[in-house]
């Protein structure tokens, strides 16, 4: 009941809380996005979600099943970021168990379109199509935190209809099966056979089995240590 009536206080100020359902089987709940004090402003304190002041420092979260419409988000993030600076690089941090193939490959390719060096960091997890963005990130800058893990294997999806129909969709499975393993090719450096044979599987690694195939460059703790004004 407290939190209710700060929440009203906070509404009645002007501040803003967004709130995001989550269903599961049991019962839907609502998460509370909290509300920060953002960027300096001439008339009066700007108050944004917490996400929208990571964006500020150039942080992009990718929490969750990816889907259209998270990828819709994080495309738009990521473009507008590069056009405020190409060259301050972007820390995408991320936590999912993957999700669209389709979705996490348009987050991908934008990745790889914009100039801006990108960090990526797995807390969590980063599984199917957020392994291959894990992996995606600028070489020298793909980091995972200890007790997170990293899992890949092939595209997975369902067919129906007619016979012929059937037939098409499982021949573009394919397709997009030996594109995301030239992906991992291109970003691991590994053989070709070795991928393919790894990811007819789940393929679940630490992060020091991640840096030791070629996924990550780092694992690491804390952030680097900045460098002291006199080096």
């Amino acid at each position: 009941m407290m939190l209710l009536r700060h929440c009203e206080r906070l509404f009645k100020h002007g501040h803003c809380i967004k709130r995001l359902l989550h269903k599961s089987p049991s019962r839907p709940y609502t998460i509370v996005v909290p509300s920060v004090i953002g960027g300096k402003s001439t008339d009066r304190e700007r108050v944004m979600d917490i996400f929208s002041r990571l964006l500020l420092e150039r942080i992009i979260c990718i929490n969750g099943q990816i889907d259209d419409q998270m990828s819709s988000i994080v495309i738009a993030q990521l473009l507008y970021l590069q056009s405020e600076s190409w060259r301050d690089p972007i820390n995408l941090y991320i936590n999912s168990p993957g999700g669209v193939v389709t979705a996490g490959l348009a987050i991908y390719d934008t990745m790889q379109y914009i100039d801006t060096p990108i960090s990526t960091w797995c807390i969590g997890q980063a599984c199917s199509a957020a392994s291959l963005l894990l992996t995606a990130g600028t070489e020298g800058m793909r980091r995972a935190l200890p007790n997170s893990r990293i899992m890949i294997h092939q595209p997975s999806g369902s067919a129906g209809g007619s016979v012929t129909d059937i037939q098409i969709k499982a021949e573009e499975m394919l397709k997009m099966k030996r594109q995301v393993n030239d992906l991992y090719v291109r970003h691991t450096k590994r053989p070709l056979c070795e991928i393919e044979n790894l990811l007819e599987r789940d393929k679940y690694m630490s992060p020091i089995e991640a840096k030791e195939f070629g996924l990550i460059d780092e694992v690491i703790e804390k952030p680097p240590a900045e460098k002291s004004s006199n080096s």
